[in-house]
């Protein structure tokens, strides 16, 4: 009975939702229908009913499924619309259409030829195959039946479509085997590489989108298949006059594969660039030298050997003189110049065989090739210590340090910095130099228009990367070292001086002193750099992180300028920077994180943190803990190493961002994370030998005694604890005096628990130390210690406040209690003294 009850519920949801398609119900596609009939399955899946009315909703939702529909319209009425909704229906987060309905989509489109449909088919394509798993698995046994035709069906359909087929070869999901996988894969790439030879660069990189992401994943694998034949073509994409685009993924892919094959590519580039340079032609030179060029920031060794070789400089000494033939190649020999000088070898090489025509270009050249002239020769004289007196690197008066820093602030001015600028490189290599960094820093209109410069371009990383470097190099502090440190330099100085290395050790540069460089840290923050640095966090790489935390670092130097830095969003902008990264040895800190991190200390010193951390928002308190406790030593990263010993500065000032948190007034949630998570580094430095480190741990210790968990420490009866207490006790008696006021709170507020004061009593000088701070001069100290007396007297009960309060007694409590009584005027002193005095008297009665 029951079970035919059951069916006939089943086959009556069936019904209803046979009755929902029917009647058009579209507002939310397919969910009640679906709803229902998921529901009759499960009840009677075998009901001839039930199975009809699933057949039948299925075809319904095939048919009708709105994005089926709009890819219909797109298809087969061209109808532009119906396909734009289409691609955003599928970049709608939250919408995924069924697997068959994707599936059957895909189809509708491969059934019409690439060029009879708009670039929109491209986002659909590329939409299917990022949401439906059934999209990609017909892509895989396409694939597999014939990667020929298959890669021809789709290429041509667009970038995005070009590169589903490299996402798909690269899901091993979707192979019924790896050796098939690879063997799809390897196939794949040698068509990328053959549409490169055959279709030039008309596609804006499609093949070189694809040969690139394959390398980047299997390069090992892959590497055998690049012949010379398409080894060359890559090279030949690196051409200076293609669009940057292509050129981007020139060169990932060449600097992947010289990776993985080492000397076998070393060798096969130089035979390419010298087989192309063979040829003779101009167009052929252009794309020698543009490709060396490209290859210098990626294989720098690599392209070092090729540019210092004697074969090489055949070809490029004639087109680098006044009397060159063909002004086409100025510019290409000119930015190979500029990356050959990232190289010390290379760079000498430049300033003696072409430092007279780079100045020559300065002053005769067009704008371009004069900027590119001024830039190469920023980076040679960025590099000496002196002027050279004589040689064709002579320095003459147009191409001075002062001259070519006055040209590149001059082209800031005149808003002339885009993509293909090298102004601002060559202010980066500039700014090295004690000299120009006043120039730069103390003219605010340079500075505000770099800024503008710099907020207009923040997408392009090139120029991004040189400004944050100027701004660094401005910023830089001299690095702190410890007096060890300053021995060994001075050592290693005088050694080099006996062989000849150098003339004498030199003292710092009294612009590259403290007080300097403060200076420029101001100007620098008036200028308003905080709100750029705001803005390129948003979009910003590993390659400007690093350099963002450095200059905030500096800036941070500047006490008074803190609070100003925090109202224009640097907390914010510090906790994204500071957070660690995933790497494959799982989440680790890394330099920037380090910088970061001391960074956002330094501002939690100076401001209130219910100023930064409001009660309810973001940031919360709790986020800053964790980036402030990775300072602290540990067993992953310990204090000191034999070879360098820790700058102990970012210990010291992230105790004292901390000690800043534990008092957050709203809740104690801060406090909490302290103990849990950064207890035993703070407990360790409790005994360090640096007495301004002891103090911050011990003034943080104090602190956390606020909370439940900090109290559990120290006050749990335990022998950890006991053995915590004691160093507490200890620190009462130290030479320094806010560490023992530091002590002496802690314990003022442990004392309130009767297993601190067993603790206290099982220690042979326990009582006398606390006695000890009732006889200091200073009304801190008394008041803390007379708080602890208090407790003892008054607080503790039954047998433990029998023994306490005898153990007060026989080490003279009452007579030091009565002296501190007599000689303070103390209100607070006085109050808790008395209370503490009486329960011994009334005892004595």
């Amino acid at each position: 009975m029951v079970q035919a009850t059951g069916e006939e519920h089943a086959v009556q949801l069936a019904r209803e939702a046979v009755e929902l398609v029917d009647a058009g119900h579209r507002e939310f596609p397919q969910q009640a229908a679906s709803r229902n009939l998921r529901e009759a399955l499960s009840i009677a899946p075998e009901n001839p009913q039930v199975k009809a009315a699933f057949l039948k909703v299925q075809q319904e939702e095939k048919a009708d499924h709105q994005l089926l529909e709009l890819c219909r319209r797109y298809t087969t009425q061209k109808d532009e619309n119906a396909g734009k909704e289409a691609a955003t229906y599928l970049r709608t987060d939250g919408l995924k259409s069924p697997e068959n309905v994707a599936l059957e989509c895909l189809k509708l489109l491969l059934a019409q030829r690439p060029h009879s449909l708009s670039a929109t088919q491209d986002d659909i394509i590329s939409g299917l195959v990022r949401q439906n798993k059934s999209v990609r698995q017909y892509f895989s046994t396409e694939l597999q039946t014939s990667v020929t035709t298959f890669f021809d069906e789709i290429y041509d359909r667009g970038d995005g479509a070009a590169v589903c087929l490299d996402t798909v070869v690269l899901d091993p999901t979707v192979w019924t085997s790896e050796e098939t996988r690879s063997h799809c894969e390897s196939e794949l790439f040698q068509l990328f590489i053959a549409k490169l030879m055959e279709s030039g660069h008309d596609l804006d990189g499609r093949s070189l989108k694809g040969i690139t992401r394959l390398l980047a994943v299997h390069a090992v694998e892959l590497e055998h298949l690049i012949d010379d034949e398409g080894f060359e073509v890559i090279l030949s994409s690196l051409d200076m006059r293609l669009p940057l685009e292509v050129r981007s993924q020139a060169t990932l892919a060449t600097a992947k594969y010289l990776e993985v094959a080492k000397e076998t590519g070393e060798k096969k580039l130089l035979t390419l660039i010298m087989s192309i340079l063979g040829k003779g032609r101009m167009d052929d030179l252009i794309v020698a030298f543009s490709a060396v060029a490209a290859v210098f920031p990626v294989a720098p060794s690599a392209a070092a050997n090729l540019f210092l070789s004697e074969e090489f400089m055949k070809h490029l000494v004639p087109m680098a003189t006044r009397d060159a033939k063909s002004k086409k190649v100025e510019l290409p020999v000119l930015e190979l110049l500029n990356a050959a000088c990232i190289n010390r070898p290379c760079r000498e090489a430049v300033s003696k065989r072409f430092g007279e025509w780079l100045s020559h270009t300065l002053t005769n050249g067009s704008d371009k090739s004069s900027e590119l002239a001024a830039v190469a020769l920023a980076k040679i004289r960025a590099s000496e210590p002196e002027q050279p007196s004589n040689g064709n690197g002579k320095v003459l008066e147009q191409d001075s340090d002062s001259e070519l820093v006055l040209r590149f602030m001059g082209l800031m001015s005149e808003q002339k910095v885009d993509t293909d600028s090298h102004a601002i490189e060559g202010l980066a290599y500039t700014s090295t130099k004690p000299s120009v960094k006043d120039q730069l820093a103390f003219d605010p209109t340079f500075l505000r228009n770099l800024i503008a410069v710099l907020k207009r371009i923040h997408a392009d990383s090139g120029p991004l990367y040189g400004g944050m470097m100027v701004f660094a190099n401005l910023t830089r502090f001299l690095p702190n070292l410890s007096e060890e440190q300053k021995k060994m330099s001075q050592l290693k100085d005088y050694a080099d001086a006996s062989t000849g290395k150098t003339k004498a050790p030199l003292a710092p540069h009294t612009q590259d002193q403290d007080d300097a460089v403060l200076a420029r840290c101001a100007a620098v923050i008036d200028a308003g750099i905080m709100p750029l640095l705001v803005e390129v966090g948003r979009t910003s790489s590993s390659t400007t992180n690093e350099s963002m935390a450095q200059i905030l670092l500096s800036l941070t130097r500047l006490q008074k300028s803190r609070g100003k830095l925090a109202q224009q969003g640097a907390v914010k902008l510090l906790l994204n920077l500071a957070a660690p990264h995933q790497s494959s040895n799982g989440i680790v800190p890394n330099e920037t994180t380090r910088l970061a991190s001391h960074a956002l200390a330094r501002i939690l010193i100076s401001v209130d943190p219910s100023h930064v951390f409001p009660s309810s928002g973001f940031p919360q308190v709790t986020s800053a803990v964790r980036p402030l406790l990775s300072l602290l030593p540990s067993l992953e990263s310990p204090s000191f190493s034999a070879d360098q010993p820790r700058d102990l500065l970012p210990v010291f000032e992230s105790l004292l961002a901390l000690t800043n948190l534990a008092s957050y007034p709203h809740d104690d949630s801060a406090p909490k994370l302290i103990v849990r998570e950064g207890w035993a580094a703070v407990e360790d430095l409790l005994l360090s030998s640096n007495a301004q480190v002891q103090r911050a741990s011990c003034e943080l210790v104090c602190n956390l005694m606020t909370c439940e968990s900090g109290v559990v420490k120290v006050a749990d009866g335990s022998k950890q604890a006991a053995q915590r207490l004691h160093i507490l006790l200890a620190l009462t008696d130290a030479d320094d005096f806010p560490t023992r006021r530091a002590a002496g709170g802690a314990l003022a507020m442990l004392t309130e628990f009767d297993a601190a004061i067993v603790a206290i009593l099982d220690r042979p000088r326990g009582v006398e130390l606390l006695l000890g701070l009732c006889q200091e001069d200073d009304d801190a100290l008394v008041h803390r210690g007379v708080v602890c007396v208090r407790n003892f007297t008054c607080i503790a009960t039954g047998d433990i406040g029998t023994r306490a309060k005898a153990a007060v007694r026989d080490a003279g409590g009452i007579g030091i209690l009565a002296a501190c009584l007599k000689k303070t005027k103390n209100q607070a002193v006085l109050q808790a003294g008395a209370d503490a005095l009486k329960p011994l008297v009334q005892a004595q009665i």
